[in-house]
């Protein structure tokens, strides 16, 4: 898969999940509103590529992390959406604990060798 259709899909993914119209998320992010609706729909078909600031209003309006746009693995996409729904503190120790199995996993596999 192209990173084109990645974008494009999990664009659409963020979009229908955040219950926005095509145009409401173009002007949400800030894209003229005689375009809105075609950019959307040109990124979404993959025709078209946003610039990264794009990218970012796009995340920022429909609260995903930007990350999550270009993730190809289905699991890591899923990953980056929850943890950006997630207040700072939850986030910490999400990553704590992340930090901890991963720690784990270095240990068993040294111990393995």
């Amino acid at each position: 898969m192209s990173d084109a259709t990645i974008f494009a899909i999990r664009l659409r993914q963020a979009r229908l999940l955040a219950g926005y119209t095509q145009m409401q998320l173009g002007v949400a992010a800030q894209i003229d509103e005689y375009s809105a609706s075609a950019r959307i729909n040109q990124y979404e078909r993959g025709k078209h590529w946003p610039d990264f600031g794009t990218a970012r209003r796009l995340a920022s309006s429909l609260k995903v992390p930007v990350a999550f746009f270009y993730a190809v693995d289905d699991g890591l996409a899923e990953l980056i959406q929850r943890f950006g729904a997630l207040g700072a503190h939850e986030r910490e120790a999400l990553l704590d604990e992340a930090k901890a199995l991963c720690k784990g996993d270095a240990a068993r596999g040294e111990a393995q060798k």
